[in-house]
């Protein structure tokens, strides 16, 4: 029996693998510049980094994550186009809160089965967002896991680099008193949270096809909404000589909520009461959260509730930065102010992730 034949027999099929390469070359393709050396298919991707000797001191900043149970979503609904921009919002926005552009990604999937079609039609979703972030996909690996995982079960993980100068790197240690705590408004719940989304709608009785009547569409089809790319807008605010120089810290809002992430792009002894009445949120999360009899409040642990980052700036330099924001394509407005000094943090966030950084707590109601 043949190497190719008793492979078979095991159920990874490699003639499957090579398709879905094949359907999936052009896109991946489209995501190269002249830095990217190889094309597609080699056991490594190479980036030429001859342009960092422009740099001073170059630093290259690295993430790496996945989308978490969202895939649950899209496998039921056999809906699988916008799970490649998930991934690379979570993987590729992460970058850009020190302030470095991207510059490639890599990305994994395991599934059971190999469908050339379906594979494809995930990396192509992350081509394209690859694309919209000036971000190349340098390569990937499809693993087949028979006996591991069902025929129709997969995951996807990616890791990014990117590069900042040194001296333009951002973080907590930039933050100043008085410093405007700018929110940007996400597109939705993002890839954060979904265990606690699927088991409302479960305790519920409803289906991703059931129509969500308060959304005018369908239970999945509004829990699909893609997360919204911030790198590319970022990335163009930070090169404005005036505007950039502005920004001190971001915060990427995922899992953790609001008031943890924005906690750890703050310095220790600085505080911010985020201002819940300067934004109302989404739709998806009041009917979410009416299904479970819960309160907005009780889920901002959870999920980004309608701010998908944070940016940190000089006070006199907030309109301007709102307005440019805005001119980007990400609705922004103030939603508080650091203060540096002594109080009572009683109720505040702080030390997220493992990170000594500054206090957070959300105040007031809602907007209707």
């Amino acid at each position: 029996m043949s190497a190719n034949s008793s492979y078979a027999a095991a159920g990874v099929d490699t003639a499957a693998g090579d398709l879905a390469v094949e359907l999936m070359k052009a896109s991946v393709a489209a995501t190269h510049g002249p830095n990217v050396l190889g094309g597609v298919g080699g056991f490594a991707g190479l980036f030429d980094l001859s342009f960092a000797k422009a740099y001073e001191r170059p630093l290259l900043a690295t993430s790496t994550d996945g989308v978490g149970t969202k895939i649950a979503i899209a496998q039921a609904l056999d809906k699988h186009d916008t799970i490649g921009q998930d991934l690379v919002g979570m993987v590729v926005d992460d970058i850009v809160v020190v302030g470095a552009k991207p510059l490639f990604m890599t990305d994994y999937i395991a599934c059971g089965k190999v469908v050339p079609e379906r594979i494809a039609s995930i990396v192509t979703g992350i081509a394209k967002a690859c694309a919209e972030t000036g971000t190349a996909l340098v390569g990937g690996e499809t693993a087949e896991h028979p006996g591991l995982m069902g025929v129709n079960d997969y995951d996807v993980a990616g890791a990014a680099v990117g590069v900042v100068e040194a001296d333009r790197l951002l973080g907590a240690e930039r933050v100043r008193d008085g410093d405007a705590v700018i929110a940007i408004s996400s597109s939705g719940l993002h890839s954060n949270g979904f265990s606690l989304v699927r088991h409302i709608l479960a305790n519920a009785g409803l289906h991703y096809g059931d129509t969500a009547a308060d959304l005018g569409t369908t239970w999945g089809e509004a829990l699909l909404e893609p997360t919204r790319l911030y790198s590319g807008p970022l990335v163009e605010l930070l090169a404005d000589d005036r505007l950039g120089s502005a920004v001190h810290s971001l915060s990427h809002v995922t899992g953790g909520g609001i008031a943890a992430n924005l906690a750890r792009v703050l310095p220790v002894g600085s505080w911010v009461e985020v201002d819940r009445s300067t934004w109302s949120p989404a739709a998806v999360f009041r009917s979410l959260s009416a299904l479970a009899g819960s309160t907005l409040e009780s889920s901002e642990g959870t999920w980004n509730l309608g701010i998908g980052f944070f940016a940190v700036v000089e006070a006199d330099a907030a309109t301007d930065v709102i307005a440019a924001l805005e001119g980007l394509g990400l609705p922004s407005w103030q939603a508080g102010t650091v203060t540096i000094g002594a109080r009572d943090l009683d109720g505040f966030e702080q030390g997220a992730k493992g990170v000594d950084g500054g206090a957070v707590r959300l105040v007031g109601g809602y907007a209707s």
